[in-house]
């Protein structure tokens, strides 16, 4: 039974050799519109050989198809249930197809779409010797052989010159990945120099980028050659009996692109990146003999592109949320590439014989299964922040020319819409002030601008009046902290606040000052008169006007919960009293009043006790909830009682259980007894008796 991979078809066929050959109609990548989602496209490019295995591997007729037959193995007998027949559905098979056609097929639409915005890459997979480097290299010997790379370049910088609305820059960079480590195969030229910190793949939210690996700028065709050729020369090869050029590390050549408008009020731009990958062969150890570092490189190939592999596979499985990149460091650096934003095209290289068959398979498969990703290509926009500002600058003073024609024809000429100067600022400032204290009826708007001002100026009338009333209180007042005992116990001496701690006023006329009387003055006594706290505040609202109002932020100097305000006037005595009783504080303990707090009369506005309040708040406020309170309490009541119950008749049964079982091991231990008195009658040996070896019972 063959076994049938499919995925959707682009139109793709081939022809000709591998070295020459001619274009197939409909055989370049469909030129379909960029969706929000999109396959990757698999392409298979056979090495020719002249012992080609017909009877094995076979083409289908649309070129997009290739089948391949084992013969059963007879040493396995008649049950035999080896699978021997494949058939792999790609987007193009290119058989004897030669390097135009391949890039045609393959990578032109890729670099087309680049400079439109879309980034692009194109992988080269397969065994090793399979072609993979000449596909993407192609050889130096014969012009017509150059490969995928050399020929995107050129087709960028032709590009380029097809483009002259758009300032169009080019940067290139090379990586190697060589045993899971980091090179830049550019950093052998004279101005880069090497690198102190060792190179890291980091990820941001524009993408991944390796750290400390330099990038260079190309204005020319010929620059950006040189720099492909100084990377090919600093590249890792080895020979084995597979292959005499063997790449032993995987390569990553990069072209950044970045698309300017020559247009000087176009403040958006483009760019993207083409990623041209060139992987190490696979190898089978025993196939291709390698011994010592070619072994242990071999070792990390193998490693690397099995990864590879299961990262491409949990991209296909729509089911899978985590996609393992980090395992390695190709799959890292490649994790946009592979699903992300970009155009994907795969080149896998398979050998034709009958003795590559099992690893021709191997890749066919791998094949497959990228067919199944998906990626979201989209066009990479950005803002030029200079032009920007430039453009809304320009906006700006059109704007204002607009408002200027406007208002001459509406007769308000005398309109300005620049930033207010100090004198202007000055002169709202005065107008704020002026209607505050009622000098000024309104004040004529002119501008938004204007409005805001004077709002603003609002705030600094305020906050200065509020200063001035802080400080006023300050020097007419003395702060002291409620949690100095000393203090508060010198200044209830001097009558000033009670043993609560509140203020005190005295009697004065028809009026009464700030607090409560002391309790030690009593009715029809004459107590020396003294300044109250009432007369500094009333008075200092008489002097400030309606300028600089009391406010109740200003009367919080007078019932402050943290500190004591003491009338100025008996600063002297208070400071003089303060500092006596400090000295005599650790030796005269303070005089107790308890004889008189209990003689105290309650006051009339004491609030009640703790229980009466909950009386009251239970009879009015709370006496709903105090009905679902007894509702739930007696429900808890009823349910308590029946597990009460349910826990007593479970006793008794448990009870019942007991009693049984020792009804049941009583009748066993006499059924026991009478089975032992019953043998022993018969005259057999007792069941327990346990006879000495060589005596009879």
């Amino acid at each position: 039974m063959a076994t049938m991979y499919t995925a959707r078809q682009p139109r793709v066929g081939s022809a000709g050799g591998f070295g020459c050959g001619s274009r197939v109609p409909g055989a370049s990548l469909p030129g379909e519109r960029m969706g929000t989602r999109k396959k990757v496209h698999a392409f298979v490019r056979v090495k020719p050989t002249d012992d080609f295995a017909h009877e094995m591997i076979r083409y289908g007729d649309d070129k997009r198809s290739i089948d391949i037959h084992l013969k059963k193995d007879i040493r396995r007998g008649v049950v035999n249930n080896q699978q021997t027949d494949w058939s792999f559905k790609l987007d193009g098979v290119l058989h004897d197809a030669s390097q135009d056609l391949v890039y045609e097929t393959v990578a032109k639409d890729v670099v087309s779409q680049a400079l439109d915005g879309y980034n692009g890459t194109i992988m080269c997979y397969g065994q090793t010797g399979a072609g993979k480097t000449y596909t993407m290299m192609g050889a130096t010997e014969n012009y017509k052989h150059r490969g995928i790379l050399p020929r995107a370049l050129q087709q960028v910088f032709r590009m380029i010159e097809e483009r002259p609305t758009h300032a169009i820059t080019v940067r290139i960079s090379y990586l190697e990945i060589y045993n899971e480590s980091l090179f830049d195969l550019l950093s052998t030229l004279p101005y880069v120099g090497p690198s102190v910190t060792p190179m890291t793949i980091v990820e941001n939210p524009q993408g991944v980028f390796v750290k400390g690996l330099s990038v260079h700028l190309t204005s020319q065709e010929e620059d950006a050659f040189s720099l492909l050729f100084e990377g090919e020369t600093n590249r890792i090869i080895a020979s084995h009996t597979m292959n005499k050029n063997s790449s032993r590390s995987h390569c990553i050549f990069t072209i950044y692109l970045e698309a300017h408008s020559r247009t000087l009020s176009e403040e958006k731009y483009i760019t993207s990146k083409i990623n041209l990958v060139d992987l190490a062969g696979s190898e089978r150890l025993g196939k291709s003999g390698s011994e010592g570092q070619v072994l242990k490189e071999a070792t990390y190939i193998n490693k690397s592109l099995s990864f590879l592999e299961q990262a491409i596979i949990a991209l296909g499985d729509q089911k899978r949320d985590h996609i393992p990149f980090r395992q390695c460091k190709l799959t890292h650096a490649l994790k946009d590439s592979l699903g992300g934003n970009c155009n994907m095209v795969l080149v896998t290289n398979i050998y034709g014989e009958a003795a590559q068959l099992e690893e021709t398979l191997s890749s066919l498969r791998f094949a497959s299964r990228m067919k199944l990703v998906t990626t979201e290509p989209a066009i990479n926009e950005k803002y030029d922040a200079e032009r920007m500002v430039k453009n809304l600058e320009k906006e700006l003073a059109l704007l204002k020319q607009e408002l200027a024609i406007h208002d001459s024809l509406t007769n308000r000429t005398f309109v300005t819409y620049d930033p207010m100067d100090e004198i202007q600022i000055a002169e709202i400032n005065s107008q704020v002030r002026r209607y505050l204290e009622g000098t000024l009826d309104e004040i004529d708007i002119i501008s938004l601008r204007q409005i805001k001002e004077v709002f603003s100026q609002f705030r600094v009338v305020l906050s200065q009046q509020e200063q001035e009333v802080e400080s006023t209180l300050r020097r007419k007042y003395t702060l002291i902290d409620r949690n100095d005992l000393v203090a508060i116990s010198a200044i209830q001496k001097a009558g000033l606040v009670d043993v609560d701690g509140h203020l005190v006023g005295e009697p004065e006329g028809q009026n009464f000052g700030l607090g409560v009387a002391p309790f030690s003055t009593k009715p029809g006594k004459k107590a020396k008169p003294k300044k109250t706290f009432k007369e500094p505040l009333s008075s200092l609202a008489r002097k400030e006007g309606a300028s600089s109002p009391v406010n109740g932020k200003d009367l919080d100097y007078v019932s402050t919960s943290k500190t004591q305000l003491v009338p100025s006037s008996k600063d002297g005595d208070v400071k003089d009293m303060l500092s006596r009783d400090r000295e005599t504080s650790s030796i005269e303990p303070l005089p107790s009043d308890s004889p008189k707090e209990e003689l105290r009369p309650i006051r009339p506005d004491t609030p009640p006790s703790k229980p009466v309040a909950f009386e009251e708040f239970k009879n009015e406020q709370g006496s709903e909830i105090n009905r679902i309170f007894k509702e739930n309490k007696s429900i808890l009541n009823e349910r308590r009682k029946r597990a009460s119950e349910t826990t007593q008749h479970i006793n008794a049964i448990k009870r019942e259980i007991d009693v049984t079982k020792e009804a049941l091991n009583f009748q066993k231990s006499l059924r026991e007894k009478q089975d032992r008195k019953h043998h022993r009658l018969l005259g057999f040996p007792s069941l327990n008796h346990n006879p000495v070896p060589g005596q009879l019972p």
